[in-house]
């Protein structure tokens, strides 16, 4: 039996991208899934699309469901709305992704101080206001996962993702944090882990790559689905704390732990680091969509 079968899951910005590809895993595995975003067109179409899905029983017998709801992460009104509904619908919530997010390219003193708070509201905001809000029935508990989606620009700082890199290294830092938190409380049963993809081939970051060597050691994700089975059979399934797509980004971390800080931040310009959002042909959005 699917260990996740049975079990009740929200994905934030579900409606599209990765949110998306994690929800259909999530119910192959026989998990239900309810979806959280501002765009309730693409939800209503991605219901649409997830429903087939949810036709068989789940491995443990029980009926698998998809929920909608129109939520706004960055309002904790509409945060706890949204989780009682779910609750109400559901029973209790054992897993929380975390995927909501907001991206706004672009030179540091390009940008408008509006679309700097934006960024932070939704990438660091709105994942602390979910997990508030269901943290806290996971530690009665003692069981369930938190899996935040972070990124490979929350290893190493990005030219022209500058706030929104800075909002990816909180993400890392939250959830081993909270994780250390959970340990502290003797609540082992609760884990958190966060997933660091790189640039993926289509959708929000497509046209940004690494060049050269740095594409030879970390080429771009073919897919949203790449992500998505990070989450569900590296994450929830295995327990691992922090997967990383491709999983030479890992390489990263060695070399920042390896070498004096000044060759590190030559070598990061040597593998391209510093033009890879140069190319960029992606769009920015007012959606809860990566």
């Amino acid at each position: 039996m699917d260990k996740l079968s049975g079990k009740h899951a929200v994905v934030t910005g579900g409606a599209r991208g990765i949110g998306f590809a994690i929800a259909s895993r999530l119910l192959k595995k026989g998990c239900s899934v309810s979806l959280w975003d501002v765009d309730l067109k693409r939800l209503e179409e991605a219901r649409e699309k997830l429903t087939p899905l949810t036709a068989r029983p789940s491995f443990s017998g029980s009926s698998i469901r998809i929920l909608t709801r129109l939520c706004d992460v960055t309002s904790p009104v509409q945060v706890q709305e949204a989780a009682q509904k779910d609750r109400a619908d559901f029973g209790e919530v054992e897993i929380l992704i975390n995927n909501a997010g907001y991206l706004a390219p672009g030179n540091f003193l390009d940008q408008p101080k509006e679309q700097w708070i934006k960024t932070l509201e939704v990438n660091i905001h709105g994942l602390i206001y979910t997990t508030y809000e269901f943290l806290p029935r996971m530690y009665q508990r003692n069981e369930g996962h938190i899996v935040n989606i972070s990124s490979a620009a929350g290893l190493v700082g990005v030219p022209g993702l500058a706030v929104y890199s800075a909002s990816k290294w909180a993400v890392w830092g939250l959830t081993e944090a909270l994780r250390q938190e959970a340990w502290n409380l003797g609540k082992r049963g609760v884990r958190f882990s966060s997933i660091h993809p790189s640039y993926i081939a289509t959708g929000l970051f497509a046209g940004a790559k690494l060049k050269g060597l740095g594409a030879l050691i970390v080429p771009r994700i073919s897919s949203h689905d790449v992500v998505a089975r990070a989450v569900v059979e590296d994450a929830l399934e295995k327990g691992r704390h922090c997967p990383k797509r491709p999983r030479s980004v890992r390489s990263a971390l060695v070399f920042r732990s390896l070498l004096p800080d000044f060759l590190f931040q030559h070598l990061m310009r040597l593998l391209g680091v510093h033009a890879s959002m140069s190319t960029w042909k992606g769009y920015s959005y007012d959606s809860s969509e990566r």
